[in-house]
């Protein structure tokens, strides 16, 4: 199948992008129309794409800084808005698949970063996609890998790359079976916000228990990281969930990643809470989230 034959005329692909409107909130996988950072996604060549969004300078969950910078997690959820967004609806994925994201990497450069202005930040985003996957009649798109570079008045200031895998519902159903989608919170004590680079105790994940760090969401429908239910736990909550352990393990020093990566090895449950290692090795935080028997994702954040 040539999942490159919607590409559009140059003229339209590579006119100017608009930023006066977010896409539809049902491509991006998110129930808030709050949430959605894209504005506009065109494709100018089989498999390379342009898009616009708008990060906001006063996002609940991620405030900018006290030097107004962008939370770094803007550009992973971006990449996660690009990964599901030209899948649905520039490469022929159904609307009923299961996107799961395999593995994520960013890295900023703070010299290049914007500032949040009035309002929003216009930010450019040049998307390539390549390691396309299909199911055995060629005509199924299961996997693919994604890297976005990020721009901010025509300048370069972060790069971010992910793989993703599609699933049908049948074969969804079948591997996940009866998995929780409630997601627990045990009412254990939690480190102070403050610590953590939190303004409000609603957005700590963790939690304290016979000296171990769980990964344990104070607000259980968080707007953000429980915008709609799972029956695993997010990327994203995962990712801020070692951002934060790190953050304690530091003793509040470390707050602020400008790169990292991490890879999902399998589902991480809601219940019960999974238990997060964490050790630091100058500025850099290797983390690694265990259940049961065994780890389901693991990664690394460094700071500068």
């Amino acid at each position: 199948m040539d999942f490159g034959q919607r590409t559009q005329d140059s003229r339209e692909s590579l006119s100017s992008l608009s930023w006066s409107r977010t896409v539809e909130r049902e491509l991006v996988h998110r129930i808030s129309v709050a949430e959605v950072l894209l504005t506009d996604v065109r494709q100018y060549g089989p498999l390379a794409f342009r898009a616009a969004a708008a990060w906001t300078r006063s996002h609940p969950t991620f405030p900018r800084g006290r030097d107004d910078r962008h939370s770094p997690w803007m550009v992973v959820e971006t990449l996660r808005q690009l990964g599901i967004y030209i899948p649905l609806r520039h490469l022929d994925v159904p609307p009923t698949v299961r996107c799961l994201i395999s593995d994520v990497s960013f890295d900023l450069d703070v010299s290049a970063e914007p500032r949040a202005p009035h309002g929003a930040s216009e930010i450019t985003c040049l998307a390539t996609v390549g390691g396309l996957r299909t199911d055995r009649t060629g005509t199924m798109l299961t996997g693919l890998r994604m890297r976005v570079d990020f721009l901010a008045g025509g300048r370069t200031f972060a790069h971010a790359a992910g793989g993703a895998r599609f699933l049908d519902a049948g074969r969804y159903t079948q591997l996940r079976g009866r998995a929780a989608t409630a997601v627990a919170s045990g009412g254990r004590p939690r480190p102070e916000p403050a610590l953590l680079g939190l303004e409000s105790e609603p957005d700590v994940l963790v939690s304290l228990e016979d000296g171990d760090l769980l990964m344990d969401p104070a607000d259980p429908r968080h707007p953000f990281f429980f915008d709609h239910g799972t029956d695993h736990v997010p990327g994203m909550a995962l990712l801020e969930a070692a951002r934060q352990a790190v953050a304690l393990r530091s003793g509040g020093h470390l707050v602020r990643p400008v790169s990292g990566r991490m890879t999902a090895l399998r589902f991480t449950e809601h219940t019960p809470p999974a238990v997060i290692h964490c050790s630091l090795h100058g500025r850099t935080g290797f983390f690694s989230f265990r259940q049961g028997d065994g780890q389901t994702a693991e990664g690394v954040l460094r700071y500068s």
